[in-house]
C-alpha cells in the first residue's frame, strides 16, 4: 500500500496538479499527495480574523462547520488557546538575495522572530537554502541558541525556493507541539527548484503545515509603499504565486521593505500561531485528494486553513498529539 501511495504521489507530481483549483473546476482539484498512505483522523490548524484583521480568540466548536468535499463532517477534537509552538526558519541566501539590501532585510526578519519566540515552552530550527537546503540548527528549545547564531556571509548561488520549502515543511509536520509552522525569508524569486509552487503547496496542505511568507524587497519594489515606483510584470507574477502558495497551506504572505514592516509582520504571524483553532475531524475514505473548506457561522470573520487532505486505506494518523 505505501508503494501505491508513493506511485500516485509521482503522477500527480507529474501532472502539476494545484490545491487552489477545486475553486474552478472539479476536474483540476488535486494537488501533491503526502507521502503517508492513508488516515485515520485529519487536523487542521485555524486562524480567524475579524473585517478589521483582529485575531478572534473566543470561538467555539459550534461556531465551526467543515466541509470535506462538500459535505459536512462531524468535529471530532478541538483545541483553543495559547500552546507552544514549532516554528522552523528558512532563510534565503542565494544570490539575489545580494541586490539592494535585502539580506540585511532578512536577517533582521530572523532576529525579530526569534525574539517573539520563547524559550522553553517553544521550538525552534534555523534552515539556509540557495541550491541546496542546509539546516544550520536543529529543532531546540534554547532559542538562544537561533538568536545568536552568526549569519554574516556573501549570498551566492541559484535559488531553490519550491524544493526548500517542500523539504522544510516535512520536517515540521514531524513536531509535537499543537502550533507549528513553516516561516520563509525570501525576495521570491526561484532559478532552481525543480517543484512548482503549487506542487509545494499540496504537500504542505496535505500534511498541515502553514507556511508564512516574508518577501523583502528594496523600497521601490514595494507595490503601495512610500517609496514605490514600478513593478515588473514578472515580479507581480512571482508574488502572486507566493501568496497562493502560502493561502493554500493556510498560512500568509507579507512584504517587507523597511523595519516597521517586518515588526508588523512578525507580530502578525505569531498573532496567528499562538491563537490557532485545531479541529480533528474522521475523514472520507475515498482514496486521494479531498477539498476542504473550514467555515464559521459568522459570516464576517476571515478563515485561513489548509486546502485539503490525502486520504486512502487508514494506516497511519494524521493528528497531532
Amino acid at each position: 500500500m505505501r508503494r501505491s501511495a508513493f506511485t500516485l504521489l509521482l503522477g500527480m507530481m507529474a501532472m502539476g496538479f494545484a490545491p487552489g483549483a477545486q475553486t474552478q473546476t472539479r476536474g483540476q482539484e488535486e494537488p501533491q499527495a503526502t507521502f503517508k498512505s492513508g488516515v485515520e483522523a485529519v487536523s487542521v490548524a485555524v486562524s480567524v480574523r475579524d473585517e478589521r484583521g483582529r485575531v478572534v480568540r473566543n470561538l467555539t466548536r459550534a461556531d465551526f462547520q467543515v466541509i470535506d468535499d462538500g459535505r459536512r463532517r462531524e468535529i471530532r477534537d478541538f483545541f483553543a488557546g495559547d500552546a507552544p509552538v514549532s516554528l522552523a526558519m528558512l532563510l534565503d541566501i542565494s544570490g539575489s538575495m545580494a541586490v539592494g539590501g535585502n539580506m540585511e532585510r532578512a536577517r533582521e526578519a530572523i532576529n525579530v522572530a526569534s525574539m517573539a519566540l520563547r524559550s522553553g515552552p517553544d521550538e525552534a530550527a534555523l534552515y539556509t537554502f540557495d541550491s541546496e537546503l542546509r539546516e544550520v540548527i536543529g529543532f531546540t528549545k534554547d532559542i538562544a541558541l537561533v538568536r545568536n547564531v552568526n549569519l554574516q556571509g556573501k549570498p551566492w548561488g541559484k535559488t531553490s525556493l519550491f524544493d526548500a520549502i517542500a523539504t522544510a515543511a516535512r520536517n515540521v509536520a514531524e513536531r509535537d507541539n499543537r502550533h507549528r509552522a513553516l516561516m520563509v525569508i525570501t525576495d521570491g524569486i526561484d532559478t532552481g527548484s525543480t517543484m512548482t509552487a503549487a506542487q509545494v503547496s499540496g504537500i504542505a496542505a496535505a500534511i498541515d503545515v502553514p507556511v508564512y511568507l516574508i518577501t523583502v524587497v528594496n523600497p521601490v519594489d514595494h507595490i503601495g509603499g512610500e517609496f514605490g515606483v514600478q513593478q515588473t510584470e514578472t515580479r507581480v507574477t512571482e508574488r502572486a504565486t507566493l501568496a497562493d502558495l502560502a493561502r493554500w497551506t493556510g498560512g500568509d504572505m507579507r512584504v517587507a521593505s523597511e523595519p516597521l514592516h517586518t515588526q508588523e509582520a512578525m507580530e502578525h504571524v505569531f498573532l496567528d500561531l499562538r491563537h490557532q483553532y485545531l479541529i480533528t475531524f474522521e475523514p472520507d475514505t475515498r482514496a486521494g485528494w479531498h477539498p476542504l473548506e473550514i467555515r464559521t457561522r459568522k459570516k464576517d470573520l476571515v478563515v485561513r486553513a489548509r486546502s485539503g487532505y490525502m486520504a486512502g486505506p487508514a494506516h497511519s494518523e494524521s493528528h497531532r498529539r
